[in-house]
Order: C-alpha cells, then sequence, then structure tokens
C-alpha cells in the first residue's frame, strides 16, 4: 500500500451532559488493539464537513443522533516506529441521549460503558487518554466560564 499523506480522523468523546463518558470495548474484529476501551472516531470522507463525519459516524457506532457537538482539539497521530500510520484527529465532545445508545457495529465493539472520568476502565485504547484529556481540559475552561463556577 502506497501512503501519499495522513489521513483526517474525526474522533468523539460522547458525554451525558453530566459528566460521565461512553466508551466501548473493540471487539475480536477491531482493526487494531482489539479488547482495549476506547471513544469513538472515524475517516472523514470526502466532501463531509467535521459535524457531518461526526453525526455519521456516532449514529453508526452507537446507533444515536448527536445533542451537541463541539470541537475540542487536533492531534498529529504518528504511530509505528518507522511510522505506518498517520492521522490528523480533529476531537470532539459530543453529547447523547445515554438511554438511546447501542452497539451499533457489533463486528467491532461488544461492550459499552458510561464511565466518571475517574473511573475508566482498563485497558484503554492507546490514542483514548488523550481524547479523554482534551476533553476534561475542555469541560474544565467550560466550567471556569460559567458565572459563579469560576
Amino acid at each position: 500500500m502506497t501512503v501519499t499523506g495522513p489521513g483526517v480522523s474525526c474522533v468523539f468523546v460522547c458525554h451525558d451532559g453530566a459528566g460521565r463518558v461512553l466508551l466501548a470495548r473493540r471487539s475480536a474484529g477491531a482493526r487494531d488493539e482489539p479488547g482495549t476501551w476506547d471513544c469513538g472516531a472515524g475517516a472523514l470522507e470526502f466532501g463531509e464537513s467535521f459535524e457531518t463525519a461526526v453525526a455519521r459516524e456516532v449514529h453508526e457506532e452507537y446507533g444515536v443522533r448527536p445533542l451537541g457537538i463541539e470541537q475540542i482539539g487536533v492531534r498529529n497521530v504518528l504511530r509505528g516506529d518507522p511510522v505506518d500510520s498517520h492521522w490528523v484527529a480533529v476531537v470532539f465532545a459530543v453529547r447523547v441521549e445515554p438511554a438511546e445508545v447501542t452497539i451499533g457495529e457489533p463486528h467491532k465493539f461488544d461492550a459499552l460503558a458510561w464511565c466518571a472520568p475517574h473511573e475508566l476502565p482498563v485497558p484503554l485504547h492507546s490514542q483514548c487518554g488523550a481524547a479523554l484529556e482534551l476533553f476534561g481540559a475542555g469541560a474544565r475552561a467550560r466550567r471556569v466560564g460559567r458565572p459563579g463556577t469560576g
């Protein structure tokens, strides 16, 4: 396979608006790191906006439509030594209705868990921690910006 440049990935941390995040355990059929817990992600398709890609991927993976989408960061992801995988990951916080979440891709995921940020399951996917850090930093910034919370 000839690599012509980095791919663009839309990474999303789904949350319930009350502090819990949604993680999925990668099944034996997952592309990489089966058995690890991860937030969601998918490739940006040609001609798509970031928000359209995120909404599509959230629905595909979790069977739910986003209630809110917020861009929270960008990461340059280089994997392997030598590098054999290169992605520009645009990271989003996505609020969803917890009662409506289901496993939409059972060939990729075999379990879901709603977690407090300080009670995460293990092992985490190698890229999940960085996305959760961006989500946590964004949540702190949002709290500081509210009247009476800073």
